[in-house]
Formats: C-alpha cells, sequence, structure tokens
C-alpha cells in the first residue's frame, strides 16, 4: 500500500504498538503497490511460507496459506466496496472480492474493523458469526499529537473544511462538490488524496462553477496532513462505504468536528450529535445545509471537537493493540 492510505496507517501502527508490548514482529510485504494480477503472484510466492508463529493477512493476502495459526483481518470488506465503483475498478474489486472471501472462510480466525464490517462479512463471505472478532482501528495518538503541535497555524481569509480520501466513487467526494456549489458563506474545501476520480471531480468543480473555492492537493506527507488537520474548521467525509474511517479517528483526535454520511460504519464511529453531525449518502442539499450550520456555530465546533478528542482516546494504539492480541488468541 501506498504510504499515507488507511490500510497502510493502520497496519504500521499495529506492528508499532506490538512491539512496544514486546512482542516480535515479521513485516512481509512488497515494495510498492500492487495492481490485482501482481498481487495474486505476491500471494502465490506467499504458499511457500512455514512458520511456527501467528500469520496475520490484511485483506485477500495469505490467499493460499493453509495450516497454522492463520488470521484474516478484513479491512474493507472488498465484495461491498465493489458495489460502488465502476468499469475496470469493478472488475477488479470483485475478482479480488472472491479471493478474499476464500481467505475469510479458509482462516482459523477473522478480523473485523466495526460491527458493520463483521455483519457484511458473515453476509458477503459466509464466514459464520462466531469465528469473527471486532477489533476497531487504532492511532498513535503520542505520535499524532506530535505531528499537529509540529504543525505551523497558516494564515487564513476564510473557513476552511478539510476532506480526507482516496478519490474513488465510494467515496462521493462528488456530493461535497454539489454542497460547495449550494454554500452561501465563503468557504475553502480542501480535498486530501488521490485517485481515478480525480479528473471527473476537478471537472465537476468547473461545471458547478466552484474552482475557486475547491483545492484538491494529491497525496501529502504525513506532517503535511496534520497540517491540513490543525488549520481546518470541520472535517467532512462524504463516503458510501467504510469498514471504519481512520480519517474520522485523524478529524476527532485534531479536534475537529465531523459532517458525514450516515452509511455503513460511521455511525458507530462518530456519535451523533455528540462528535458530529450525518446526513444521508448523497443528500447534497442536507450537507450544504449542516456545513453552514456548524461553519456559522463556533460553540457547537468547539463542544463537537473536544468530545471528539475524548472519543479518540479510546483507539489509542496501545489498548488496540490489547484486544488485537485478545482477538488473535
Amino acid at each position: 500500500m501506498r504510504q499515507g492510505s488507511g490500510t497502510y496507517v493502520g497496519i504500521s501502527v499495529l506492528r508499532q504498538a506490538l512491539l512496544k508490548l514486546g512482542h516480535e514482529v515479521t513485516l512481509i510485504a512488497p515494495r510498492r503497490a500492487l495492481g490485482t494480477w501482481r498481487r495474486l503472484w505476491f500471494n502465490l510466492h506467499l504458499r511457500r511460507l512455514r512458520t511456527g508463529a501467528t500469520v496475520v493477512g490484511f485483506d485477500l493476502d495469505g490467499l493460499f496459506l493453509g495450516g497454522g495459526s492463520s488470521i484474516a483481518s478484513i479491512k474493507g470488506v472488498l465484495a461491498e466496496e465493489s458495489c460502488h465503483e465502476r468499469g475496470w475498478s469493478r472488475l477488479s474489486l470483485g475478482l479480488q472480492a472472491r479471493w478474499e472471501g476464500v481467505r475469510a472462510r479458509r482462516a482459523d480466525r477473522v478480523i473485523a474493523t466495526s460491527r458493520y464490517a463483521a455483519a457484511a462479512i458473515e453476509r458477503c463471505y459466509r464466514v459464520p458469526q462466531e469465528r469473527i472478532r471486532v477489533v476497531p482501528e487504532l492511532l498513535d495518538l503520542a505520535a499524532w499529537n506530535a505531528l499537529l503541535a509540529a504543525a505551523p497555524l497558516a494564515v487564513r481569509t476564510r473557513p476552511r473544511v478539510l476532506c480526507v480520501a482516496h478519490l474513488y466513487p465510494r467515496k462521493d467526494v462528488s456530493t461535497l462538490l454539489q454542497a460547495a456549489a449550494r454554500l452561501h458563506a465563503d468557504v475553502e474545501i480542501r480535498v486530501v488524496g488521490e485517485g481515478p476520480e480525480l479528473a471527473r471531480l476537478r471537472h465537476q468543480a468547473r461545471t458547478l462553477g466552484v474552482q475557486d473555492r475547491v483545492r484538491f492537493l494529491g497525496h501529502i506527507s504525513r506532517a503535511e496532513l496534520a497540517g491540513e488537520y490543525r488549520n481546518a474548521d470541520l472535517f467532512c467525509l462524504p463516503s458510501r462505504q467504510e469498514g471504519f474511517g481512520i480519517v474520522l479517528l485523524e478529524a476527532m483526535a485534531a479536534g475537529l468536528p465531523i459532517v458525514a454520511a450516515r452509511a455503513t460504519a460511521v455511525p458507530e464511529v462518530v456519535p451523533e450529535p455528540a462528535c458530529g453531525c450525518l446526513f444521508l449518502p448523497g443528500d447534497a442539499a442536507e450537507l450544504a445545509r449542516l456545513l453552514e450550520l456548524l461553519l456559522a456555530d463556533a460553540t457547537v465546533r468547539r463542544d463537537q471537537g473536544r468530545a471528539g478528542r475524548r472519543r479518540a482516546a479510546a483507539f489509542d494504539a496501545p489498548a488496540v493493540a490489547a484486544q488485537f492480541l485478545r482477538a488473535i488468541s
């Protein structure tokens, strides 16, 4: 996975937390992101792996492993993700979902990131409920807080709304652009991320006449990302499908109120109205209304931001790593 993705962050933070708890952790991974067929080839090579240790494969990885303590950690439930995609991405994810289903059924235990994801794994992959454990995503709060504190404050002339997402159709940044066209307030919307939808989203911003208030920042470093969180007024994730959403944890830990689609696992992660406001997926008018409501009320933003910080503490890396160890034992 490319550094900076939610999956990359989740795996690397978990590994570091397990090392700090005194466990030996070996990472087996390709040097760069892989397409569908290269990923299959990578897994074919893994079938020779013989070890007495517990082997955790993320998503479909570990497809050909057999015997021993084999754990499948499903991050996004590819069978669901594929339903929201188009063209080759849909075909590719659909094929990978079949392999992920085989992997999940063969594993001794399956780890899901949310109750929603656990139900989807049971439904889509026909994995018995008793073999599934829920362990949420995690965040190294000490490291994240240090990055936030080190990030410089920007000189701003208007409020900022931050969105962080890989730009696939299921992330539905299109609805955020439609909402931007309805806003009466002068707002800057900053979108961090790359993906196959980028060109179409840029075109849509020009068509809607919001190109002056929307900035596409592409892929940025972790330190730069912390700066975006620190200088935002609120966080928006219009995604229609999330197995969990690490970016929601990052936003809450940064003290940002959240506006997100009421979809899949999001309501589990973001309690409403304590930490944010949720809207029906694809409802640009309601999204615009909530954005304007929060941007106009500093007190609500402050209260939701404080509640978010308190909630994020429950997902700190040492505590969740301990949950993970209990789940795989």
